[in-house]
């Protein structure tokens, strides 16, 4: 490889590269490239690269520390319990296990809606909250799966 200088680096050239299509056969195509499409190519390799072998060093890291248990003295001791051995894992593997659980709720809500005079006749709020209400979570660990409108137990006009 040959180091340039600023004034001879021209970010507009076209290179030429060969594309293996088929490794059994040798069948290739050629792709145009501009200079800084390949930067861009290149340092997103090296990017993914750098994230690649730190994910490596940490799985051997860990794949390490399963190995130094799996003895006599570690996790095949008749003095540790399965309980022991799963905690360790977890903690190894950085891993908090979970269960879902499923759950019914009877919600009571009340409220407001403004209407407008020319719509009073013929307002339905039973169609309107079934549209316009929503039951949702404030946290990632709880998920609504439907929800809906039983009954509603007065439309008074105040």
């Amino acid at each position: 490889m040959e180091t340039v200088t600023l004034d001879m680096y021209n970010p507009h050239a076209l290179v030429t590269l060969k594309k293996i299509i088929n490794t059994e056969s040798g069948d290739a195509q050629f792709e145009l490239y501009k200079t800084t499409e390949l930067e861009g190519v290149l340092d997103d390799m090296r990017r993914r690269d750098n994230i690649i072998s730190q994910h490596l060093e940490a799985s051997n890291k860990q794949l390490g520390q399963i190995i130094d248990n799996l003895s006599a003295e570690g996790w095949y001791s008749d003095s540790v319990d399965k309980e022991d051995v799963l905690r360790d894992l977890c903690s190894i593997l950085d891993h908090n296990p979970q269960q879902e659980m499923s759950w019914t709720v009877t919600l009571t809500v009340s409220g407001t809606t403004l209407v407008n005079l020319d719509e009073v006749n013929d307002f339905d709020i039973r169609y309107h909250l079934n549209d316009e209400l929503s039951v949702d979570s404030n946290d990632f660990n709880s998920k609504i799966d439907s929800w809906d409108i039983y009954d509603v137990e007065s439309q008074d006009w105040n």
